[in-house]
């Protein structure tokens, strides 16, 4: 903990913007439910095409993402075959959440966010559920997306759904959009371990170093 650092510490999402992370002494490098969920919507609410709140994100994840440090939840005989939800309304990444949504589309965002450990070493999927702001049809929500992400390497924007095993063990993020009974639904999945976690940090080590941003990580 270092207070004098607040303030001057630049967040270290390159897909919202490079701008100040090579001159940053300091990174703060994102997790991985932050990055799924901050990267599935920011392009609809940079754009306008949901509200900034009501916005409802049911996330899943590996058992890696529960760290290193042995629980009694995440052991095989707890977590085996079996589904469960944890933190409910007090996860410690939902003000993060809120707080990079705000400062990148310039209006307050507020989020309910929910987590699920889910009986499998790695991945993470979000699906965020929200309420239209303006009407579009789903083509133009994944035109938007695509436009938003179109000089950034590691997302893809995709017609069909998603899966962890389709970005496992890489640095992409998958992303595609549905609509139904008046919700924009968005779906996004990528690797706890590297795209939510050492591989963004070998993109931000690479901004700051001058190479290539894919440097090392396109497998």
């Amino acid at each position: 903990t270092d207070p004098t650092l607040l303030g001057t510490t630049r967040y270290g999402l390159p897909e919202l913007g490079t701008d100040g992370i090579a001159e940053a002494p300091l990174i703060a490098n994102p997790g991985c439910y932050t990055s799924t969920s901050i990267l599935g919507l920011a392009p609809l609410l940079c754009g306008d095409f949901i509200e900034p709140t009501g916005i409802c994100i049911d996330a899943k994840s590996g058992v890696s993402g529960a760290r290193r440090t042995p629980e009694r939840t995440a052991h095989f005989p707890a977590c085996h075959d079996s589904v469960t939800a944890y933190s409910v309304g007090r996860h410690r990444h939902t003000p993060e959440i809120d707080s990079v949504l705000s400062q990148a589309c310039g209006q307050k965002v507020e989020v309910i966010f929910t987590p699920h450990l889910m009986p499998m070493d790695r991945g993470i999927l979000c699906s965020m559920y929200c309420v239209p702001k303006k009407q579009a049809t789903e083509d133009e929500l994944l035109d938007a997306m695509r436009n938003f992400y179109r000089d950034k390497p590691f997302v893809r924007i995709v017609e069909h759904m998603p899966a962890t095993k389709d970005v496992s063990h890489t640095n992409y993020c998958d992303i595609t959009v549905r609509q139904t009974r008046g919700r924009v639904i968005v779906f996004a999945c990528l690797d706890n371990l590297i795209k939510g976690a050492a591989g963004v940090a070998v993109q931000n080590f690479n901004l700051m170093n001058g190479f290539p941003e894919t440097m090392g990580l396109m497998v």
